[in-house]
């Protein structure tokens, strides 16, 4: 995101902003989507609150489904789906209005510039070596972005563990680091293994688990620290 803003800041005005957009944080979002929904005389139950409706429109922009797409993915016949489109439009509305821009579009607009070929040749130019933190937790715009900042060079190097791979729920996107071999074939892998923190009884038991995962990255952990205490295991009535 920060990397998005940088660029925006650089050439916003080429696809129809002002380059001091303004940055609407999920704050900002709840209470447009609180304003709209009064504007629309539209109450509040389990999927229509604020919150609920700004992450799903997040997820929207992220996946590149605007209001002309959104009718492919879902029938606008129905009333609740209907009166969802009706918001999403005017809450895009009203940030282009305002000149601003929330943390999805920053990523969505990003991708825009890159397909502008002067943008794209200069961006390159400066950005000749990439490095990449918690790749396990790119979603599928953030991987495109990466992909294509390290075309020209391909000099690209990404740190993650498909293991702590938890964010699907937010878009995050696990097959990036997966796949990342087949992308760049030419990469070298180091597995970093040993643990430095848990006993060697927790990393046994980690690893039991894992090993069942059908779709991974093979590695094995181990560490130097002592046995430790065995493994408790707490059978719960429910997740709480």
């Amino acid at each position: 995101h920060a990397f998005s803003v940088r660029l925006l800041k650089m050439y916003a005005d080429r696809i129809g902003y002002d380059r001091n957009f303004n940055i609407y944080d999920v704050d900002d979002q709840k209470s447009i989507i609180t304003k709209i929904k009064k504007e629309m005389n539209i109450g509040d139950n389990d999927s229509s609150k604020p919150g609920v409706l700004a992450n799903r429109i997040s997820k929207l922009k992220e996946q590149r489904i605007g209001i002309n797409e959104l009718g492919q993915q879902v029938d606008l016949k129905v009333p609740a789906n209907k009166i969802f489109a009706q918001i999403y439009q005017s809450y895009n509305e009203t940030l282009k209005k305002n000149n601003a821009m929330d943390f999805s579009d920053l990523l969505v607009n990003a991708r825009k510039l890159l397909d502008d070929k002067f943008i794209l040749e200069r961006i390159q130019e400066r950005y000749k070596y990439i490095m990449v933190d918690e790749y396990q937790d790119t979603n599928h715009l953030q991987y495109e972005i990466i992909r294509i900042l390290a075309s020209k060079t391909r000099n690209l190097c990404v740190v993650g563990d498909d293991w702590q791979g938890i964010y699907s729920w937010r878009g995050a996107d696990i097959q990036n680091i997966i796949d990342f071999k087949k992308d760049y074939p030419e990469a070298k892998i180091i597995n970093l293994e040993e643990n430095y923190r848990s006993t060697k009884n927790i990393i046994n038991a980690a690893n039991a688990v894992i090993k069942n995962n059908a779709n991974q990255m093979e590695k094995t952990l181990f560490t130097n620290k002592p046995e430790g205490e065995k493994v408790t295991l707490i059978e719960g009535l429910d997740e709480k």
